[in-house]
């Protein structure tokens, strides 16, 4: 099988489980972001990360497939039967990870730059391209083009990378980047 197909030479796209949509639409943008998300947690996962946080990162990536398969394929297709479902479930392992990870961690008391350790500073990149690819889908909720859970998952996904990010600092023995503002001048 070959890797291309010219199929989208003409700035178009096919959907699974049947029509195209122009590679600029809003649903093509939204899984967009959805693959690229999952690409940066496969990056931080290179960086040395303690076994428990490698395990749960390559979870989310799996999930996060289905999340791009649920906004590529169009519901009421036959093909829409074949894709796995988001579940809310998953939204509540993120809850329970957060509240367990945060107990861990020393108390926040100021705002933070992403940074510290490498693995720490590409999970601050994830949460950022997580924040946008919810924004993506917000915009199809809008248009009621996606499932809310989609948002919701997203939503929690980037408070749980921040919280992880800052725990691979923390288990490293690296403390948070402080956000020290410039006086105004005067």
């Amino acid at each position: 099988m070959k890797i291309y197909t010219k199929t989208g030479d003409a700035g178009e796209t096919g959907l699974f489980g049947g029509g195209r949509v122009a590679k600029d639409d809003a649903l093509v943008d939204a899984y967009g972001e959805v693959d690229e998300l999952n690409a940066t947690l496969g990056l931080a996962r290179t960086f040395s990360l303690p076994a428990d946080l490698d395990h749960f990162l390559q979870r989310l990536q799996d999930q996060l497939f289905t999340v791009g398969a649920v906004l590529a394929t169009p519901p009421h297709t036959k093909a829409a039967a074949h894709i796995p479902e988001l579940k809310l479930e998953w939204v509540e392992e993120m809850e329970r990870h957060i509240d367990r990870y945060e107990e861990e961690l020393p108390k926040m008391t100021h705002f933070i730059l992403p940074g510290g350790a490498p693995a720490a500073a590409a999970l601050h990149l994830s949460r950022t391209v997580c924040r946008r690819a919810e924004r993506r889908v917000v915009t199809l909720l809008r248009e009621d083009k996606a499932p809310p859970a989609v948002a919701m998952y997203l939503n929690r996904l980037s408070d749980l990378l921040f919280v992880v990010a800052r725990l691979v600092n923390f288990r490293a023995g690296l403390p948070d980047v402080k956000w020290i503002p410039e006086k105004p001048s005067k």
